[in-house]
Order: structure tokens, then C-alpha cells, then sequence
């Protein structure tokens, strides 16, 4: 019987997915960027896995910096409540992480998703502190996270010191799938993506065919802002 991946690590659904996404997917049917009390947002898994219920989310992703534990809290606690009540719809939760790297000389946030969490490559990367170091450089965290088997996309392309216009293209060359286009930058609530420059993402991306991603970026208390 051929191995099967794990429905955290599965890469076609995922791919399925950021196919679908636009403006209107986030927050409240996907959502690929968020915090947990275990790195540095105020929501425990739990909770942050019973508001993604509240929601109705189809998918999500938590993307911790640089470890991975409040993904399997909240995936127990997900599993537990289907446990316990078969009837409800429960959203797909993929592994993420965000690492800090380097990319044209300028500290950029990587987020990997659909990884295995246990491969080697991967073992400097959650340990809880940003990498240092030729550990730091953007091409050895996409290496990584593509050898465990994930998919790796640029977050918020236009919030570094160094233009998206420079940034995504030197992220292609190195191996990048993907940015997160639908972000919203001046924290606007009801939560909405970024007009200007999410068009102006969004028309780098199809230039290299990259796959686009949408997430709150939470590390507050509710998964329909930021903070």
C-alpha cells in the first residue's frame, strides 16, 4: 500500500485551495496567517481553533514563528470536537510556520505550509528563535521547507524596507511558490486586503505564475483582524 500523507501535509489540496483564493476568501473561508500564545499572539490554540469553528473556515493555517506546537494543540482540539460532535463541519488545518530569513540583504518572513514538521531539514528552523547566521539566508529556509516537503510563500511582500518589486523576483529565483498577495496593510477594520497593492502583487504574481495566498496575520484575539 503506498504511504499517505498526512491531511496536515496534504500539498494537492492545498494547492487546490490557493488556486480558489481572492479578495473575498479571507477571513471568513481560508485564513493562512495567524498567531498563537505560542509564539507571539495572544490566542491559545484552543481558542484560536474555536473561533476558526465559529467562522465556519474551511481551511486555515497556523503560522507560529518558528516552531510548530500551537498547530498540534489546536489539531487536537479540532479533533476532539469532531469527536464529539460528528455532524459539524470542521475546517482542514495544514502545518505553518513563519521564518525570519534574509533576502537581499534585508529580513524578510517566510511562511511554509503542508511540511513534515519531523524532517531533519526542518529541525533548526522550530526551534523558537529566528535562525542566525548562513542558517538565515532565504535560500536555505525555502531549501528546507521544500525538502520536508511544503510549500514555501513570501508574506506580506509589501511591508520590508526593500521594494515588493525587487524582493518577489529575487524570491523566484531562489525557489519560492507563492506570496501572499490578499494582505491587509493599514489594519482596516472590517478586515480587507490592501487595493493598490494587492493589484500591484497580484500582477507580479502572474507574471511568474506564483500561487497567492490571504491571511490576517492575527496576534490579537480575534482571527478577523490583525491585532
Amino acid at each position: 500500500m503506498a504511504y499517505q500523507k498526512p491531511a496536515a501535509q496534504d500539498l494537492v489540496s492545498l494547492r487546490q485551495v490557493f488556486a480558489t483564493i481572492d479578495a473575498a476568501s479571507c477571513p471568513h473561508a481560508f485564513n493562512f496567517h495567524m498567531h498563537t500564545q505560542h509564539s507571539d499572539g495572544q490566542l491559545d490554540p484552543q481558542a484560536l481553533a474555536q473561533q476558526a469553528l465559529d467562522l465556519g473556515l474551511k481551511g486555515f493555517a497556523i503560522t507560529d514563528h518558528h516552531q510548530i506546537s500551537g498547530f498540534y494543540a489546536a489539531q487536537a482540539y479540532l479533533i476532539e470536537s469532531q469527536q464529539q460532535h460528528p455532524d459539524q463541519s470542521v475546517p482542514q488545518l495544514w502545518t505553518g510556520v513563519e521564518i525570519n530569513a534574509t533576502l537581499l540583504d534585508v529580513v524578510v518572513h517566510i511562511l511554509g505550509y503542508g511540511f513534515n514538521p519531523h524532517h531533519p531539514a526542518m529541525a533548526d528552523y522550530l526551534l523558537g528563535e529566528a535562525p542566525t547566521g548562513a542558517m538565515a539566508e532565504a535560500d536555505r529556509v525555502v531549501s528546507a521547507i521544500h525538502q520536508a516537503g511544503g510549500l514555501v510563500i513570501l508574506a506580506h511582500p509589501a511591508r520590508y524596507r526593500k521594494s515588493y518589486e525587487e524582493l518577489i523576483p529575487a524570491a523566484v529565483a531562489i525557489g519560492i511558490n507563492g506570496v501572499e498577495t490578499y494582505y491587509a496593510y493599514g489594519n482596516p477594520k472590517p478586515w480587507e486586503p490592501s487595493p493598490d497593492k494587492t493589484a500591484a502583487v497580484q500582477a507580479i504574481s502572474q507574471r511568474y505564475q506564483l500561487l497567492n495566498t490571504c491571511g490576517t496575520d492575527t496576534h490579537g484575539i480575534s482571527l478577523e483582524q490583525r491585532v
